[in-house]
């Protein structure tokens, strides 16, 4: 007996629409991974007294909330009622994925207490959490991996169409947030801005210039290696740049190569089928569900990505009032109409260079905020774009508005993280102080 088809591409698109809330309700999400090493830079494996399941352990032990996520004895997640997660990324990355809030301080105090709960555990221990964007002095194939069935198939798939995989997968970390929107009309100018101004975010937010010990002649070594990852499900595809629709977004996540599906708590290889196939065809008798078009939204990763909300993934990680502000940041901007507004007419002025977007990006990870974008200096398209965020921020969350200052700062030195990274090796090229440079 099979399993009759139950999802189509109508019922797809019209998930989107009905994901929409009235702008009395948008909260803001933030999602803040973290790379974890020795003492000395080395990686930290799963198992151990002070491995990183150890650490979800301790996690647990000081918050009786977190809920236990396995895959067969392997502990990989915990979760809270209140959509919060703690999870692993395949190199041993902690990524606290927060739960919505209304309130920016909120979040902040959130993410603070999880710091503070990560810190205690490291104390007198070989651990060390850092911020900067990617693992600075760890060799590559040094990196263990995570026991995630996921990740067994994506580290089989993903270096067959990205050289720098591998990199992306054990390697990287970032600041991310989400955000809501109203309705389809909502949604296109949210994710017009947002993909507009990725290569000035991602400029602004540069903090990976260090890779094994080298430089790697990028202010956001992480940024380029997103790029030589996967160009059919990284980067900015049509929807980001030819107008968005909930319709074109549902077909490019249609026939974007599937990496793996889950049945029965079993992980298997798609072997190139795409969703479209699978709606049409179903995969041994088996239909998908609607749990199988979450988990397949989970491994596209644009450079904005919409799901029941509008994830921006540009960042590389930062300090805990950086990481913050990078929420702010994008709640100024989408949450006052007056500062979309301006946001959308630097994006209009961005376009009429005439460069294009992937020409912007790779700007911004070479030079971070020194590139000239659009005949411009970055550092000017940022400050412009700060005080939007800052003006907007003011009107629709009076008084969160100074958590924006830390990043205000950054913008009227004109450097990023990356900037001061390099400072620091060119100053004392050691490990020592280089992890010293981006500690958590």
């Amino acid at each position: 007996m099979t399993d009759a088809p139950i999802l189509t591409r109508d019922l797809l698109i019209a998930s989107f629409q009905d994901y929409g809330q009235p702008a009395a309700r948008w909260r803001v999400g933030g999602e803040f991974e973290r790379v974890v090493v020795r003492r000395d830079g080395r990686p930290v494996s799963y198992e151990g007294a002070d491995g990183i399941r150890a650490i979800l352990e301790h996690l647990r032990a000081t918050d009786a909330s977190w809920a236990p996520v396995f895959e067969g004895d392997a502990l990989i997640a915990l979760g809270k009622p209140s959509g919060a997660s703690i999870t692993l990324e395949p190199g041993g990355q902690v990524e606290l994925s927060g739960a919505p809030h209304r309130s920016l301080r909120a979040l902040a105090a959130e993410l603070e207490e999880n710091r503070a709960h990560l810190l205690s555990f490291a104390e007198g221990r070989d651990l060390l959490y850092l911020s900067a964007g990617l693992s600075p002095l760890a060799p590559i194939d040094t990196i263990p991996w995570m026991p995630k069935g996921r990740y067994r198939i994506m580290r089989e798939y993903l270096p067959q169409v990205g050289d720098l995989a591998h990199w992306m997968m054990k390697a990287t970390a970032s600041v991310q947030a989400n955000y809501d929107y109203a309705d389809e009309a909502d949604a296109a100018r949210k994710v017009r801005l947002a993909a507009g101004i990725a290569p000035i975010l991602t400029g602004m937010y540069s903090h990976s210039p260090v890779a094994e010990g080298r430089l790697t002649g990028f202010k956001t070594f992480r940024g380029h290696i997103w790029t030589r990852t996967d160009p059919a499900r990284t980067g900015f595809p049509a929807p980001l740049k030819d107008g968005f629709t909930f319709e074109k977004h549902v077909d490019l996540l249609l026939d974007v190569p599937m990496m793996f599906t889950k049945s029965g708590g079993v992980w298997a290889p798609a072997r190139g089928r795409t969703f479209r196939q699978w709606m049409a065809e179903g995969i041994g008798g088996r239909f998908p569900t609607w749990d199988d078009w979450g988990l397949h939204q989970t491994s596209v990763f644009p450079e904005v990505r919409i799901k029941r909300t509008i994830e921006i993934r540009g960042a590389d990680a930062a300090p805990v009032p950086l990481a913050v502000a990078f929420c702010a940041f994008y709640a100024g901007l989408f949450y006052d109409r007056a500062a979309a507004d301006g946001a959308l007419a630097l994006v209009d002025a961005l376009d009429a260079a005439g460069e294009s977007r992937e020409a912007q990006f790779d700007a911004a990870t070479r030079a971070g905020m020194s590139a000239v974008v659009a005949g411009r200096p970055l550092r000017d398209w940022a400050r412009d774009l700060g005080a939007l965020a800052h003006a907007g921020l003011a009107r629709w969350s009076p008084g969160e508005d100074v958590l924006l200052d830390p990043l205000l700062e950054r913008l009227d030195s004109g450097r990023s993280l990356a900037d001061d990274v390099l400072d620091a090796f060119a100053r004392d090229p050691s490990p020592a102080a280089l992890l010293r440079a981006v500690a958590y």
